[in-house]
C-alpha cells in the first residue's frame, strides 16, 4: 500500500535556513514533509520569542493548512508555493486572522478577506505562519514598537533590525520561515533587508496590488518579498504579479552606474568599502561599470517629507483627530505634523517629483543598472537617534532612508542583496533597473551572491 506520507530524507530542522526555491523542490519530490516544516519553522519561532519578529503566530492554522498541503502533494499537485511556510507582514489583511498593523487602534482587527497579495499567495499554494512585526502603521524605521514591542536584529540583539518590515526581516534571517512579506514607503523592505542581512525586493510601483494593505502613503505603497536569496525573490515576484518569468539578461550586456554626488558622500566607512568590493565583482564578472551622478536626488527628501507627510496625515485624519493617545509619541508627532502642510506644498512637490523621474529616466540611456550604498550605515544599537559625521549630526531615521526613497517617489524596481563583507554586521548593496525591468536587478544580484 502507497504510503500517504513524504519519504523524508532531510530533517526539517535542517531546512530552516535554506532558499524556499531549494524547499519548494524538496517539497514536490516528497523529500520534505509540510508538516514537518511547519513545526521545525514554530519551534524557531519559539526560541527567539525574544527577537519580537510576530505579532500573531497562527500556530494551528498553519498545521492544518500543512495537512491539506501533503495530501494536494501526494495527489500531484504542482502549484510553485505548496507546503512553503511564509510570515506576513502585519499590515496585509489576512481572512480570520487577527491584522493589528503595529497599533492599538486595531488590535482586535480580524478581516474577512484576505488582501490581494495574501490572496495570491495562498493561491500558489503557501502557507501562513503568522503575522510579523512592524514600526506603527509602518510609520517609521527603527520597528521599535511601543504596543508590540521592540523588534531586535537577529545579528545583535542589541541593535535594530529596520523597519517597518524588520518583522519580516527577522523571520527570514533566523530561519522562521522561509520566506516573508513587506511592504516599502520610503525602504522599508530594503532597509531591514540591509541591516539584517537577506534579500529584499521593492518592484515596480503597480505591478504588486496593495489592495487589502493598510495604507501609509498611497502614491508611495509598494509590496514586496523578503528573501534569503535572489532567485527565492524572483519567484515571489512572479507569483504576487502573475506574471511569467522574463529572461534575465548576460551581466556582459549589462552596464552599471555606481552613483555619486552630496546625497552618498556621509556613508560610513564600511558601508562604503563594502559597497566599492562588490561593485569591484560585478565588474569582474562582466558588468561595464562608469561613475554617475544626478544633481536632482539632492532634492528627493525633502519631496518624500512633504508628501508622505500630506498622504498619511490624510489617512489617520479622523482617528489623529478623536483618539491621538492611541498612536505613539514618533508616530503622532508625524502625523501631525503632516496635517499642518500646506496643498500648495504638496503640489509643489509633485512637480518637483516628475522632474525627479525624469532625471532618472535620463540616466537609464547611460546604463542599465543604478548601484549605490542601501543604507548609509549598518544596524545602529536599539536607542540610538543620531549619527554622527565629523562635526556634522544626522538623526538614525533619515541616514537609513536617504539611499532608499527616491525610488519610492519614482516608482523604479530597487532590490537589496547583502555584500560580502568580513565585518560582523550586514551591508547592503542597493541595485535600481528602470520600470518593469526587474530581470536586469535578478541578473546583477545573483552574480553578486554568486
Amino acid at each position: 500500500m502507497r504510503s500517504t506520507r513524504p519519504r523524508i530524507h532531510l530533517a526539517a530542522t535542517d531546512l530552516t535556513s535554506a532558499p524556499l526555491t531549494r524547499i519548494a523542490r524538496l517539497l514536490q519530490s516528497r523529500q520534505a514533509s509540510p508538516i514537518d516544516l511547519v513545526d521545525a519553522y514554530l519551534e524557531r519561532i519559539t526560541a527567539g520569542r525574544d527577537l519580537k519578529a510576530f505579532i500573531t503566530v497562527s500556530a494551528e492554522s498553519a498545521r492544518r493548512q500543512a495537512r491539506l498541503a501533503e495530501r494536494r502533494l501526494l495527489a500531484g499537485d504542482a502549484r510553485p508555493l505548496l507546503g512553503v511556510p511564509l510570515a506576513i507582514k502585519d499590515l496585509f489583511a489576512t481572512a480570520g486572522v487577527r491584522t493589528t498593523v503595529g497599533s492599538r487602534i486595531l488590535r482586535s482587527w480580524v478581516p474577512r478577506t484576505d488582501a490581494a497579495v495574501v490572496s495570491r499567495l495562498r493561491g500558489a499554494g503557501a502557507l501562513i505562519l503568522g503575522k510579523t512585526n512592524l514600526h506603527e502603521f509602518a510609520y517609521g524605521v527603527t520597528n521599535a514598537n511601543p504596543w508590540w514591542g521592540t523588534a531586535r536584529n537577529p545579528v545583535d540583539p542589541a541593535r535594530i533590525p529596520g523597519g517597518s518590515s524588520g518583522g519580516s526581516a527577522i523571520a527570514v534571517v533566523a530561519g522562521m520561515s522561509a520566506a516573508a512579506l513587506g511592504s516599502d514607503t520610503g525602504g522599508s523592505i530594503r532597509i531591514p533587508a540591509a541591516l539584517c542581512g537577506c534579500v529584499g525586493l521593492k518592484p515596480t510601483y503597480g505591478s504588486v496590488p496593495v489592495e487589502g494593505a493598510f495604507p501609509l502613503g498611497w502614491t508611495l505603497d509598494h509590496a514586496g518579498p523578503l528573501t534569503r536569496t535572489v532567485d527565492d525573490a524572483e519567484l515571489l515576484l512572479e507569483v504576487l504579479t502573475s506574471r511569467t518569468r522574463t529572461r534575465r539578461p548576460a551581466l556582459r550586456e549589462l552596464r552599471l552606474g555606481v552613483l555619486q554626488g552630496p546625497t552618498f558622500r556621509l556613508v560610513q566607512p564600511a558601508v562604503a568599502s563594502a559597497v566599492e568590493a562588490a561593485v569591484a565583482e560585478l565588474r569582474r564578472a562582466g558588468m561595464r561599470t562608469r561613475r554617475l551622478e544626478i544633481p536632482e536626488l539632492a532634492w528627493a527628501e525633502t519631496i518624500q517629507l512633504v508628501t508622505l507627510r500630506a498622504e498619511a496625515a490624510a489617512v489617520h485624519a479622523e482617528w489623529l483627530r478623536r483618539r491621538p493617545r492611541s498612536y505613539g509619541e514618533d508616530v503622532r508627532t508625524r502625523l501631525q505634523l503632516g496635517a499642518l502642510i500646506p496643498a500648495s506644498d504638496y503640489v509643489l512637490a509633485q512637480r518637483a517629483r516628475v522632474r525627479l523621474r525624469e532625471a532618472l529616466r535620463r540616466a537609464f540611456d547611460q546604463v542599465d543598472v543604478l548601484a549605490m550604498p542601501t543604507t548609509a550605515i549598518v544596524a545602529p544599537p536599539v536607542g540610538d537617534r543620531r549619527v554622527r559625521w565629523g562635526s556634522k549630526e544626522e538623526a538614525v531615521d533619515a541616514a537609513l532612508v536617504r539611499l532608499t526613497l527616491p525610488f519610492n517617489l519614482t516608482g523604479l524596481p530597487a532590490l537589496s542583496v547583502p555584500c560580502p563583507v568580513d565585518s560582523r554586521l550586514p551591508v547592503g548593496l542597493q541595485l535600481v533597473a528602470p520600470w518593469g525591468e526587474e530581470s536586469r536587478l535578478f541578473a546583477a544580484g545573483r552574480a553578486l551572491e554568486a
